[in-house]
């Protein structure tokens, strides 16, 4: 008798394995890696969960983003899957590749941005949930305290007498061995709960206001495009209350059951604006900013992620938050630069916040006072639904605004504080206002130079000159964070001959104390907030009138409200229009409008100051006349003349090296390939040496590609990136401007 094969009686066992994304950000090695899912793992392996695995003989942290059956190819088995639920969901997944097409980027970079770091594949990453530890009783409280007959034991039981349980640290004060004992004995239970790192401060509830028309009519045609992806931009001058028609329009948004994200501008994300939103929503608000530890950022994205808040507020990273149900996007200020990532993925918030209203059908709106030009030239062509709110709310005024000439202060020995705005600033410090004063440069001394033999002090990295920050007695490179301490005495010739010059927030408040001996004056900049907690202790103080002059850097400029603030003063107003960027018109008439608008904001009358060197300067006209349309129309001619967005697309390739001359050669070959694959309507620029060519010893050449229609562009940028890749002493940087 013939047996039947042992192949045709035993149950088909299936393997599966898993196509694993290695965090290794080199475009070298951006694809997947196939892995043997061990079959106790099985049950666990979900795509988009964290594994650790092996790549060569290192262990590392990867994300499932495909499971399957089959394997061409030998394989390790995954060693441990990390996660409960997944960390990147489909939605996610799917805005991880859109943003690698988009900019160019790794695939794993784009992961690695979306995430907050204690959920990134990073073998680096040990951030843990935060618990406490109760004690209950294991039965009646009578019962048990016959069971023990130690003193100290019954003094923890005695703590039950009127409670069901206590935090354990309570318990163990009393005695840590009885406690020991009694949960050993099985008498006293343990319990872990999880404790939200972060807590929103408690704020009295506020009911919604009375809107006045054009804000309702705002409130309402947003209202009406629910369940579209419909795009709006909400143009309101500075105090015209965006604000309160963001409020009602969420509150509408969670009557649906649904979820809103709220972007700010990391400088705007003040306590204000967080406090307005936590009075209209308690307990439902999640945060997510730079201003979090990694345990704060881990725990509020959780929160999102189990449903247990509706709505996001924060900065860039708040694009990813993991809604599933969204109902409204809102971006505000949407003309930010900060909205746009300065390293690899170089993605804009904006794209990413434009395909997920796609993907969940949910308006989008982009609110501002100083519109982008290229968002204004997509309302005109009615890509955008244009919400213009011309008025401030509660009847208030636009300030009065003056150009002063400080070409005539300098004669009259009046070099930093102007006699008007001396004058003003005693004016309001008189009338028990306030004063709030806008020079966009920290620091003391931007150089510092030896009078007897022509030394300067600069960056041994950079080549730049190195900014003196008095608090701290250093000289600091503020592109490569080069630090040294600095005596009175000049290192080259040892003479006591150093000169300081150049004007920063640090000089300007030491300035500011001699002239106004009695005011009250308090600095805000990026070193007086570098400790946590600083930016919302000066606002409070502030808002309190425990000061009375706040001056500051452009974090003062935009989402502060102060009712009592009826000056602002601007120093150095001329500084951000001599940047060689094209769009230092656009960012300077953004800054000085902003700073504008934090005067007179309720019934007080507020006043601007300007300081300038080119008082007939049209740009500065036009901030001076709240000139916001006028400014579009002059600066969009510049921009169709000059070949610049919103009429060209731009892609700047930036090609760095330690070694001069290898990366001038490989700049060069670039332009080549290029020319010879380019549209001939593209334009090429370069390649030419970058604004900053050297930082941190790293050479800097860049080439500027300007283009309207060229359909192989990409293709040929892509082709391009290999070629790169092949020379290990030269990287390229992609980005996109538009």
């Amino acid at each position: 008798m013939q047996l039947p094969k042992i192949c045709s009686i035993l149950p088909l066992v299936m393997k599966m394995y898993a196509d694993v994304l290695v965090e290794i950000r080199s475009k070298h090695i951006d694809k997947t890696f196939t892995y043997h899912v061990p079959e106790s793992l099985e049950k666990e392996a979900i795509v988009g969960k964290r594994v650790l695995v092996l790549f060569g003989k290192q262990k590392l942290e990867g994300y499932i983003l495909a499971l399957k059956n089959t394997s061409d190819v030998k394989t390790k088995d995954i060693l441990e899957i990390l996660d409960e639920e997944p960390v990147l969901n489909e939605e996610m997944l799917e805005l991880g590749k859109f943003l690698q097409e988009k900019t160019l980027s790794s695939l794993s970079s784009c992961y690695s941005a979306m995430l907050p770091k204690a959920l990134k594949a990073s073998k680096k990453t040990q951030i843990h949930k935060k618990e406490t530890l109760y004690l209950t009783l294991s039965g009646e409280l009578e019962e048990l305290q016959k069971e023990v007959t130690s003193t100290s034991q019954k003094d923890v039981l005695a703590l039950f007498e009127n409670e069901a349980r206590i935090l354990k640290s309570r318990a163990t004060k009393v005695s840590a061995s009885a406690v020991k004992t009694l949960l050993k004995n099985g008498i006293l239970n343990e319990e872990k709960e999880e404790v939200y790192r972060y807590q929103i401060k408690k704020q009295e509830e506020e009911s919604a206001k009375i809107l006045n028309d054009e804000q309702q009519l705002a409130k309402e045609k947003i209202v009406s495009s629910f369940q579209k992806n419909e795009i709006f931009l909400l143009h309101g001058i500075t105090g015209s209350g965006k604000t309160e028609v963001y409020l009602n329009v969420i509150e509408e948004v969670l009557k649906l059951g649904k979820e809103a994200i709220v972007l700010v501008p990391e400088i705007s994300l003040t306590p204000q604006f967080v406090e307005r939103f936590s009075k209209r929503f308690p307990d439902d608000i999640a945060l997510l900013h730079s201003g979090l530890s990694d345990g704060e950022k881990y725990d509020e994205w959780r929160k999102i992620l189990r449903g247990e808040v509706h709505i996001c507020i924060g900065a860039r990273s708040a694009s990813f938050a993991p809604f599933k149900n969204l109902g409204i996007i809102i971006m505000d200020e949407e003309h930010s630069e900060s909205y746009k990532q300065e390293s690899s993925p170089r993605y804009f918030a904006l794209d990413v916040l434009k395909k997920r209203s796609q993907t969940h059908k949910c308006p989008l709106v982009l609110g501002s006072a100083t519109p982008s030009l290229d968002s204004m030239a997509r309302a005109g062509k009615k890509l955008y639904t244009y919400l213009p709110m011309k008025k401030r709310a509660q009847n208030a005024v636009l300030p009065e605004c003056i150009l002063v000439d400080m070409a005539e202060e300098v004669k009259n020995r009046h070099p930093i504080i102007s006699r008007e705005l001396e004058c003003s600033i005693i004016e309001k410090l008189n009338k028990n206002e306030q004063v709030m004063l806008l020079l966009n440069r920290r620091g003391h001394s931007t150089t510092i130079t030896c009078s007897n033999c022509g030394f300067t002090y600069r960056c041994p990295h950079c080549e730049i000159s190195l900014t003196y920050h008095k608090s701290s007695k250093n000289l600091r490179c503020h592109y490569c964070g080069y630090t040294k301490y600095i005596d009175d005495l000049c290192p080259n010739c040892h003479e006591k001959s150093l000169n300081y010059y150049g004007l920063g927030t640090e000089k300007l408040e030491e300035y500011l104390e001699n002239i106004f001996p009695t005011a009250k004056i308090v600095r805000m900049d990026a070193d007086s907030t570098a400790n946590k907690g600083m930016h919302e202790k000066i606002t409070e103080d502030f808002q309190n009138h425990k000061y009375d002059i706040l001056l500051g850097t452009q974090m003062i400029s935009k989402g502060l409200d102060f009712p009592n603030v009826t000056l602002m003063g601007i120093l150095d107003a001329d500084a951000s229009l001599q940047i060689p960027d094209y769009k230092s018109n656009e960012k300077t008439y953004s800054l000085l409008s902003q700073a504008s608008g934090r005067a007179g904001r309720k019934e007080k009358k507020g006043l601007v100051i300007i300081q300038t060197f080119q008082p007939e300067n049209y740009i500065l006209q036009c901030v001076k006349n709240h000139a916001y349309l006028k400014f579009y129309q002059y600066e969009m001619n510049i921009r169709k003349t000059l070949k610049y967005p919103p009429f060209y697309y731009l892609i700047l390739l930036t090609f760095k090296s330690k070694d001069y001359s290898t990366v001038s050669k490989e700049a060069n070959k670039a332009k080549e390939f290029l020319e010879q694959n380019k549209d001939p309507q593209t334009i090429l620029l370069g390649p030419t040496t970058a604004n900053m060519f050297l930082v941190n010893g790293v050479y800097h050449f860049e080439i500027l590609i300007k283009y309207r229609f060229d359909d192989k562009l990409i293709n040929t940028i892509k082709e391009l990136d290999k070629f790169v890749l092949l020379n290990k002493k030269v990287t390229m940087d992609i980005d996109f401007h538009y």
